[in-house]
């Protein structure tokens, strides 16, 4: 590679990092993710989300204003041709505290999930009890995981197509039994550039042949959906998470959410009055566009907006 190939990707790299750790640092501050004296439970499963959490909250634990410790903790589900060496490997080499903690819970979905059907729901139970479990045992104060804006995009759709709801993966929330707070920092991060970042940090990535990979999930079909959307439509994912931050239920249908049966003229319930009988005025470019002059698609949307 010449020089000047060097200084790009350098360039490029520094720029990836400085988007993704301000996009942490944001959602850090805007959901009250850390405070002093937590320790955090980073989970770590080899995969380029979890690996880049790690590496953002390590480097934003230099600066931040506030004392807080990191230990990353793997769970060895015993698949066959799991690698076990190259977390343990990469962790020592980093310096970071961690604990691999190893239950061979791939027999027990094999043995429980008929050939064919998908193992996600079962395997992802077992997990989270087995991580909690770890979080007691570590005195974890925080439990971090690596979901990025698009799995909680994709979590709305899911609910919405699949199950009735409009639900997604909350930013921040505390276990049913109300001894563990879970939080996702990369709340507001992309995956395309967490992709982008993991290919050039050369993270030793580990795939999962459990459940990512297998065909046919609702999952990847809205995955493929909301890509198609992104390369057709530049801004628009951008513009449906800032949706998911500005909710109005007076225009909604939840009766739980909004006291409709209130409403009355004495008593005007409804927060944006009448405009539901004017026409929406459509910005011309989508709000919450960002403009990255690397990315050709967006930049000619907005200059023939």
């Amino acid at each position: 590679m010449s020089h000047a190939a060097e200084a790009k990707a350098q360039y490029n790299l520094n720029k990836l990092h400085k988007r993704l750790r301000r996009g942490v640092g944001q959602a850090i501050a805007d959901f009250g993710m850390i405070e002093d004296g937590d320790k955090i439970m980073v989970c770590l499963s080899g995969g380029k989300d979890s690996y880049t959490l790690l590496d953002i909250l390590l480097n934003l634990q230099q600066s931040a204003p506030i004392n807080f410790s990191i230990i990353a903790v793997n769970l060895d589900q015993k698949q066959p041709g799991f690698p076990a060496e190259v977390l343990p490997n990469y962790l020592s080499s980093i310096g970071v505290d961690f604990k691999i903690v190893t239950e061979n819970t791939y027999s027990i979905v094999k043995d429980k999930i008929p050939e064919g059907k998908t193992t996600c729901s079962l395997c992802s139970r077992l997990r989270r009890g087995i991580l909690y479990r770890t979080a007691k045992e570590l005195g974890a104060t925080k439990i971090a995981l690596g979901h990025h804006r698009d799995d909680m995009l994709e979590t709305l759709f899911l609910n919405m197509f699949y199950g009735g709801k409009m639900k997604s993966m909350p930013p921040k929330l505390i276990s049913d039994n109300g001894e563990h707070i879970v939080i996702r920092p990369l709340a507001y991060c992309k995956e395309k550039d967490i992709e982008k970042y993991s290919v050039a940090k050369g993270f030793p990535i580990i795939p999962c042949n459990l459940c990512g990979s297998q065909d046919g999930l609702q999952r990847q079909v809205v995955k493929e959906m909301l890509q198609d959307w992104d390369k057709r439509f530049p801004g628009r994912i951008e513009t449906m998470f800032q949706a998911m931050q500005n909710v109005v239920p007076s225009h909604l249908a939840d009766k739980n959410l909004f006291d409709f049966a209130g409403i009355s003229k004495e008593n005007a319930l409804n927060l944006e009055g009448d405009t539901a009988f004017d026409k929406a005025a459509v910005p011309s470019v989508p709000v919450g566009l960002e403009i990255d002059e690397d990315d050709a698609l967006v930049t000619q949307a907005v200059e023939l907006a």
